[in-house]
């Protein structure tokens, strides 16, 4: 029997690491052809590469003048794809939930002090994956629910961020608005303050989407303090200006303020907060993380401090000082035009075209233009009754904003003949119902004349 156990023992120890032999072989063969087909993928793919390939020919062969988006400078789009996709961190710096997370806080702490001078504020919340969700976090660290807030109406260019019905602030929130001079296209602040003394709100936002002219931060305070309300601003679409001390700076007014880090920040999408009152800050900071969202993505907060870094030099605000200057141009020419234009004038980025005023309520409106490839964004208001169309959903204005194409290099006679092609397009459309084919085909020649000049370097 011994020698029975003794052979089999024997043959075991044989066996055994010829199969451990034979199972690394399996798994490093394993590992080889998935490197080998990741690679293949990384080569191959060809819908993915398609897609991409066909949306960077989409942006450099139109005219973008929609109103939340820029071109970013060819350092952020290169530094938004870098090694901390691969990390997973939940916290703040030095209250991580993960480890190995050194280098997280050190990056972190670096665009938190950059946005903090450049903005010139004391605290500063870097992580809002976007505007939405930094919009969510103060008004839940500040308000409860069936609190009033108050700000602008959406049909004159509140967010919908701002107490929509189809946002979750709207759903939760007592919802109240100002609006403005249906004149002069100003906000009539002596409406804000006769609707904030009547309803007493918790929470007056101040900012909007769609308003051309500078906005006076301290009448708000004044009307916030009268009315024992927070004020908040929200500056998504003019803080590249704000930076630039293009406009003034709402800081030291507003207990808090928020900003997308695109649009004329000229950075990648996401969020963020602004305050100079700790305590405030904090709640939001609470409120942000663990309440609202979990780990934030450091990828682009790298991307983040880039876009801050570039904004605090000199070639941005001569950039930004351009935005401004085109923006004017067209709206004068779009006036020589015979094209009205909201508040007749504009002070940002923003120019707002009256399609009240040449009687267009189609909602085709913008994808005309687009055909010509030039991106436009139309705003719409609810039964508008100063149309004799019952349309739920009239087209009352054009947005438009020269930050993509001034951020392109397009200079002030590239920016004429854009409002030459929109304001002639817009008058055929007045004039016959739509727009017809040979004008259509006449713009787009003409775009494609302005692209050419101008190409997108960008590597995708």
């Amino acid at each position: 029997m011994n020698n029975i156990i003794k052979r089999m023992w024997k043959r075991l120890l044989t066996i055994i690491p010829s199969k451990k032999q034979q199972e690394n072989t399996n798994v490093i063969t394993t590992i080889q052809q998935c490197e080998k087909n990741l690679s293949t993928h990384d080569t191959h793919d060809v819908l993915v590469k398609s897609i991409l390939e066909n949306e960077l020919n989409r942006q450099t062969t139109s005219l973008n003048l929609i109103t939340s988006e820029n071109l970013v400078s060819k350092a952020v789009f290169k530094i938004n794809s870098n090694i901390f996709i691969n990390k997973c961190t939940v916290g703040y710096p030095g209250g991580r939930y993960y480890g190995g997370c050194e280098f997280v806080d050190e990056l972190e702490k670096e665009a938190i002090n950059r946005a903090k001078c450049l903005f010139k504020c004391k605290y500063a919340n870097v992580q809002p994956h976007s505007g939405s969700q930094m919009n969510q976090a103060v008004m839940l660290a500040l308000l409860s629910s069936g609190d009033t807030i108050m700000g602008m109406d959406q049909k004159y260019g509140g967010r919908f961020t701002h107490g929509s019905v189809v946002h979750i602030s709207g759903m939760w929130l007592k919802y109240i608005s100002y609006g403005i001079d249906l004149k002069t296209g100003l906000i009539d602040m002596n409406e804000v303050l006769n609707v904030a003394v009547k309803y007493r709100p918790r929470f007056i936002i101040a900012g909007s989407s769609s308003y051309p002219r500078t906005i006076d931060w301290k009448a708000f305070k004044q009307v916030a303090d009268e009315s024992d309300s927070f004020l908040f601003a929200d500056i998504s679409h003019i803080a590249g200006l704000i930076v630039t001390g293009l406009h003034p700076s709402p800081i030291e007014y507003c207990d808090v303020v928020t900003t997308t880090t695109h649009r004329s920040l000229r950075g990648p999408h996401g969020g963020l907060i602004l305050s100079n009152n700790q305590e405030l800050f904090d709640r939001i900071s609470c409120s942000l993380f663990p309440e609202i969202q979990s780990g934030p993505m450091i990828s682009v907060i790298a991307a983040k401090a880039m876009a801050f870094f570039e904004a605090q030099q000199d070639d941005y605000k001569t950039l930004t000082k351009s935005v401004i200057e085109n923006a004017k141009t067209m709206v004068e020419r779009l006036k020589i035009k015979g094209i009205n234009v909201i508040s007749n004038g504009t002070d940002n980025h923003l120019v707002i075209i009256d399609l009240k005023a040449l009687g267009i309520v189609d909602e085709q409106v913008a994808s005309w233009f687009n055909r010509c490839r030039i991106i436009v964004n139309k705003n719409t208001t609810s039964k508008d009754k100063s149309l004799t169309n019952s349309s739920a959903n009239i087209i009352s204005v054009l947005r438009l904003s020269t930050c993509a194409c001034t951020s392109r290099g397009l200079k002030k006679e590239d920016f004429e003949k854009i409002a030459d092609m929109i304001a002639d397009g817009l008058l055929e459309i007045k004039d016959k119902g739509k727009l017809s084919p040979l004008l259509e085909t006449t713009i787009k020649t003409q775009v494609l004349n302005i692209t050419n000049k101008y190409p997108i370097d960008y590597n995708v």
